[in-house]
């Protein structure tokens, strides 16, 4: 994969402050990102996630060093350039969201963020969280290596920032709190984070067609790797050794897969309606 794109300064670099992990290294790293992937998320009125145990503080960072640093930077530039454009067809104005690194454990509008909750976005603050160390997660635990496996891992939680300001994830969530029961409920977020998957292949598919990304066969299953390997039925498998549909809320790799690929392929957002047109935010773009 290449990306020919300079880089976005709407980044907060929070890194090297000397934060704690409450995780205990990588062995919570996995289990509270699992957790997270299973549904979990920082409480927006104020709580957070847990895990006992701690890591060494955080190092500084050398920029001249920084190389996930500053390809998260790029990353989240071709992003903004896409909804941009996107948005302006719409007739709409574009407002990027903030990208902090931090290392640890870091204060945000949705609660605590923890390096083991993985990527995360929250709406209240309309910021991107990431701890770069899940990177190296991505390729050791779950065997998706790859510039582009990166990518879209970013440009999924950006995909939540385009559904905040779509007006979609705010139906969800009242959808979600009118469910007659929990399996309900967890169908809404299933569809939601679907289609973050099938905005960010809408991503890479317009940044092809600018010719700031370049990517081959090769590069795609990096990335369908990591979507597989992040499906809810294959975390369960190894969360607890069995699978209960009804608990997802992510979605199955399957589904992952197939709506990451329907947005890279066809590049359009009307093709990510997921909720069958339940959800008229971006449904009814034209």
């Amino acid at each position: 994969m290449r990306l020919n794109t300079g880089e976005s300064s709407n980044v907060e670099d929070r890194r090297g402050r000397g934060g704690m992990v409450a995780g205990g290294g990588i062995g919570a790293l996995v289990l509270g990102l699992l957790y997270m992937l299973l549904g979990g998320n920082p409480d927006p009125n104020g709580g957070g996630v847990t895990i006992p145990g701690a890591s060494p503080p955080a190092q500084q960072v050398d920029p001249a060093n920084d190389t996930e640093g500053h390809f998260a930077k790029q990353v989240l530039a071709s992003t903004e350039q896409t909804w941009i454009d996107v948005f302006q067809k719409m007739g709409q104005q574009y407002q990027p969201p903030t990208l902090v690194l931090f290392d640890g454990v870091t204060g945000t509008a949705c609660g605590t963020g923890q390096s083991a909750m993985g990527p995360f976005y929250c709406p209240n603050d309309a910021k991107v969280y990431i701890d770069l160390s899940f990177y190296r997660e991505l390729e050791q635990r779950f065997n998706a290596p790859g510039d582009f496996a990166k990518s879209y891992v970013l440009a999924h939680e950006v995909g939540h920032h385009v559904q905040n300001l779509l007006g979609v994830s705010e139906q969800v969530q009242r959808a979600e709190q009118a469910a007659s029961s929990k399996e309900e409920a967890n169908s809404y977020s299933v569809k939601l984070e679907l289609q973050a998957d099938c905005l960010a292949g809408v991503w890479a598919n317009q940044a092809r067609q600018r010719g700031e990304l370049e990517i081959n066969q090769a590069d795609v299953q990096t990335a369908l790797n990591a979507a597989t390997a992040i499906g809810d039925d294959k975390l369960q498998q190894e969360a607890q050794g069995r699978v209960v549909p009804e608990s997802f809320t992510h979605g199955s790799s399957a589904q992952r897969v197939e709506w990451f690929s329907r947005g890279l392929q066809g590049g359009d957002i009307r093709q990510c309606d997921t909720f069958n047109g339940q959800a008229q935010g971006l449904m009814g773009a034209r």
